[in-house]
């Protein structure tokens, strides 16, 4: 197995101490350094880079930082330090400019059925805000309802964005790379599990199964979409214009 790489090193580091500190701290950290959303209160401009240091318990930094270590060495060895961070950063910025667009999707779909039975926005917030929801919920039905409220008081926290961006990346650097997977018996190339992972963890059983089903697993797929979107972005281009053979540094 590859040497940890600098910034590889520095990111598990630095994720280790958010998580510690949250745990000193307790809800407060995450109340000033978790996703919110926009409209809600407690949001604020930094949010979108510190939840990316903040997870929600001892098995997701776990998980997360195993991969971080897995995939983010192999990269960084061939790209360089620099080229590395821009592309773990921007990746992470994607997953949750995605999550919040879907969320200000399902908010707005919510908040025009309420102004179209005589609320004004300002009612609705303040009503929110003092999280007063029986209101609003006769007026809704149920699976508006509900996105409404996650939407406005859900928070998103972890690395999973960037790390899926991770996951893109190496499937096209390393599409023949064979991964040991837990529970299957024999190895499976980068190039097929990335994309079959991601349609039936994030796709089939994550968006659509919990749609269906109208449960709510805790876990942010339309974040780990945004985060492989965007590392398929940027790979995209990268392969175009021939720059991946670059470093940065």
């Amino acid at each position: 197995m590859m040497n940890i790489t600098p910034i590889v090193k520095q990111l598990i580091i630095i994720n280790i101490l958010f998580f510690v500190g949250t745990l000193v701290v307790g809800d407060p950290a995450y109340q000033m350094l978790a996703m919110y959303f926009p409209e809600n209160s407690n949001f604020h401009f930094w949010q979108p880079l510190t939840h990316m240091f903040m997870h929600g318990g001892f098995a997701h930094i776990a998980f997360n930082m195993f991969a971080l270590y897995s995939f983010g060495s192999t990269l960084e060895h061939f790209w360089g330090e620099k080229k590395f961070l821009f592309f773990y950063i921007s990746c992470g910025l994607g997953a949750v400019l995605i999550n919040t667009a879907v969320n200000y999707y399902f908010f707005q779909d919510g908040l025009n059925v309420l102004m179209n039975q005589g609320f004004s926005k300002e009612e609705i917030i303040s009503v929110l805000n003092g999280k007063g929801n029986s209101e609003l919920a006769p007026i809704l039905n149920g699976i508006e309802f509900k996105r409404f409220i996650e939407a406005y008081f859900g928070t998103v926290v972890g690395a999973s964005g960037a790390i899926y961006g991770l996951l893109v990346a190496f499937a096209f650097m390393f599409p023949n790379a064979e991964l040991g997977i837990m529970f299957i018996p024999v190895p499976v190339k980068a190039k097929y599990f990335v994309p079959v992972y991601m349609l039936l963890f994030d796709g089939f059983f994550g968006i659509f199964g919990n749609s269906l089903m109208g449960i709510d697993s805790g876990i942010a797929h339309y974040a780990h979409i945004g985060g492989a979107l965007f590392g398929f972005l940027i790979m995209w281009y990268w392969k175009k214009n021939q720059f991946n053979d670059n470093r940065w540094n």
